[in-house]
């Protein structure tokens, strides 16, 4: 086996471009290479062989062979991951990472975390791949020194890096028209352009539209009685927009600008329980994003990286079946973000470098709730200051990494007394070692402490919110063995991870009841451990062939801890299977691209109590797609269809939110 000493510069892993050795430029890359400092490259190998964190990518060239649209079927193929799935296109569609929860995943875009104060969970289901790069989920950071002090400070981190602008030939544009359609009314048109403004400085900017009515059909079953229902309530109308600048400066430094605009208009599909299934809630979101990054070589040794961000989050909620006085209830809710960054790298010695890094964010909530009847609403505003001071080091076989953060919250109250400043130390140690020199196998293990703050939600929502929690905190092991076999004959990478891991979370904040009213409190107690498997592969077939496979396996157990006289105690978690596996095979031929995915999710219970009325029947779904580009001139011509839900197998991720059986999705685009 030959191996190549390669030098990947931390802003390739910050830009998120790629790392491989490709032998032609054809040639179907299924997980890609980022590394930063030195690496050993055999071949192609999967990014994460080498991390001391397990780290796992996805990039555009597998998002396009699956025919994936959406970020959330997307992340559904990561090992350790579970989406609560509401069902349909307007359903809200949250991440949870090792059984830490929603909450504890941080969710990055190009770099910046986006952020909700508010709720504290990031609806991913409304985020599209039209102008995505790559995808990866790391847990704990994932070896970048000039992260944000909110990455080191996440247990779980999401990073979506989008699609920068390339040009070919001697063209300084390029322009992207596609129009999907596809089951229930849904349809999307979307228009991307890419403009070379100068040799150092491009732009690109992307519109979409979506629509469907989501009245898909399904089987409802009660004792012996069988019938044909269709969802209700589910239709969505999502409108996109988003702008891109991108300069570098003659001493090499670069700056990125990036605003974004969404909004929509959803129905809320309700629960289908004794055959109810109607639902008349409706929701309106509008977001506004600009955000701003600049990288700049100070010296040999020095390199510093800034980020700016505003945000503002809008939503409406209407109930007109309300229990309250009035004939409707409406909730109005106005977030605002102002975020601040700044870190720097310093490699005094090629095996040793540090970083350090500051945020400053400010939030706040205008709402229409208050917090208790006949009162004022909250109003709460929060500062928060992470400081993030991180070393790593490599000697030999060995890598390390310690990482330390500081965080300082505090905020005020309009109507009540403002909880207490919150302040605390998370220190995080990671190491990777190669076993032998001969073979690139790894082992790693990582100990990380994280906790986060109480939401907004958790500390002001009307008559449950309670403004003295504490935060929730957690305790993450991994032990881990990794593999990069090389080029061998036909097979021109494989690789293999394994990974066992043990959460402890203390002062878990839950709903409890508190004299006649229920309450937030830290009531919690959980231990899961579990265990991650992906494998990577790519065979060569032929001259001009090839097939790729990423395949996972998770078993995951995570007990409730909180009281050993409750009957909860040891009980599963709800909506945690013990079992789940995904695996995706393309096929890259002349003639067409041919893309088959496979879901398994094992049972699972709706509720702390692991009883037989609660349980939820394992499933197993199959998605297809066919691809092929058409090459006429100076345009290309791009043609997909997807099958998903193959053999239309009815199932629920939530309990009574069925989801889509058998659906399909026609696209068709010109690049010019």
């Amino acid at each position: 086996m030959r191996h190549l000493r390669t030098i990947a510069s931390a802003l390739a892993c910050c830009c998120g471009l790629a790392l491989a050795a490709q032998t032609q430029p054809g040639d179907s890359i299924s997980l890609k290479q980022r590394q930063i400092g030195e690496v050993e490259v055999s071949g192609v190998q999967s990014r994460n062989v080498v991390a001391t964190k397990p780290v796992q990518t996805m990039s555009r060239e597998e998002i396009t062979a699956l025919g994936l649209e959406n970020l959330s079927d997307a992340v559904k193929k990561f090992a350790g991951v579970n989406v609560r799935d509401y069902g349909g296109m307007g359903g809200m569609k949250t991440v949870s990472v090792r059984n830490l929860g929603a909450h504890h995943t941080g969710v990055s875009y190009d770099g910046i975390t986006v952020s909700n104060t508010q709720a504290g969970q990031i609806d991913i289901g409304r985020y599209s791949l039209d102008n995505v790069g790559s995808i990866s989920l790391s847990v704990g950071d994932d070896g970048d020194p000039l992260l944000s002090a909110r990455h080191y400070a996440s247990a779980a981190m999401l990073s979506i890096e989008s699609e920068r602008p390339w040009f070919s030939g001697n063209r300084d544009y390029s322009l992207l028209a596609r129009v999907s359609a596809g089951s229930w009314g849904y349809v999307k048109p979307m228009l991307r352009w890419w403009q070379r403004l100068s040799q150092r400085t491009s732009l690109s900017a992307l519109g979409s539209f979506m629509r469907s009515d989501g009245m898909y059909p399904f089987t409802l079953t009660n004792g012996n009685e069988v019938s044909k229902e269709h969802r209700t309530n589910t239709d969505i109308a999502a409108w996109q927009g988003e702008a891109n600048l991108y300069h570098t400066f003659k001493d090499n430094s670069e700056i990125d600008a990036k605003v974004s605009w969404f909004r929509s208009e959803r129905g809320i599909p309700g629960s289908v329980i004794l055959y109810t299934n109607r639902a008349d809630e409706r929701l309106w979101d509008e977001d506004f994003l600009a955000q701003t990054t600049y990288e700049r070589q100070l010296s040999q040794t020095l390199r510093l990286k800034a980020r700016l961000k505003y945000t503002h989050t809008w939503n409406r909620y209407e109930d007109p079946r309300t229990e309250y006085n009035s004939e409707m209830q409406t909730d109005v809710n106005r977030q605002d973000e102002y975020y601040g960054s700044a870190a720097i790298s310093w490699q005094p010695l090629p095996t040793l470098g540090f970083s350090l890094a500051q945020d400053l964010f400010h939030n706040q909530l205008k709402t229409n709730i208050p917090l208790y009847n006949n009162e004022q609403t909250p109003d709460p505003r929060r500062w928060t200051s992470l400081t993030a001071l991180s070393a790593r080091f490599r000697y030999d076989r060995l890598r390390a990494t310690a990482n330390l953060v500081a965080t300082y919250a505090t905020e005020t109250v309009k109507t009540i007394e403002a909880p207490d400043d919150r302040r605390r130390l998370s220190p995080t140690l990671s190491l990777s070692y190669r076993l032998t020199n001969s073979e690139m196998l790894y082992a790693r293990a990582m100990v990380k402490s994280t906790f986060r703050l109480p939401t907004f939600t958790d500390c002001y929502y009307r008559r449950m919110g309670n403004p003295r929690l504490d935060p929730e905190k957690a305790t993450l092991y991994d032990l881990g063995l990794t593999w990069n076999g090389g080029h061998m004959g036909i097979v021109k990478y494989l690789s293999l991870t394994v990974d066992g891991y043990y959460n402890h979370v203390i002062d878990k904040i839950v709903a409890f009841p508190s004299m006649y009213v229920w309450r937030m409190a830290n009531f919690g107690k959980v231990e899961a451990w579990g265990a991650d498997v992906t494998l990577t592969s790519e065979v060569a077939i032929g001259s001009r062939a090839s097939a790729t496979l990423y395949a996972t396996y998770s078993y995951q157990k995570a007990l409730n801890k909180t009281d050993p006289e409750s009957q909860l105690y040891d009980q599963q978690l709800p909506y945690t299977p013990e079992h789940s596996a995904n695996a995706a095979l393309t096929l890259h031929t002349p003639w067409v691209n041919v893309g088959y995915s496979f879901t398994y999710v094992g049972t699972r219970y709706s509720s702390d109590i692991n009883k037989k009325e609660y349980k939820i029947d394992p499933y197993m779904l199959s998605d297809l797609t066919l691809s092929r580009d058409f090459r006429l001139r100076n345009l290309t011509l791009q043609a997909s269809l997807a099958l998903m839900n193959l053999f239309d197998e009815q199932y629920d991720i939530v309990k009574y939110y069925p989801m889509p059986g058998r659906s399909f999705r026609a696209t068709i685009g010109i690049n010019i």
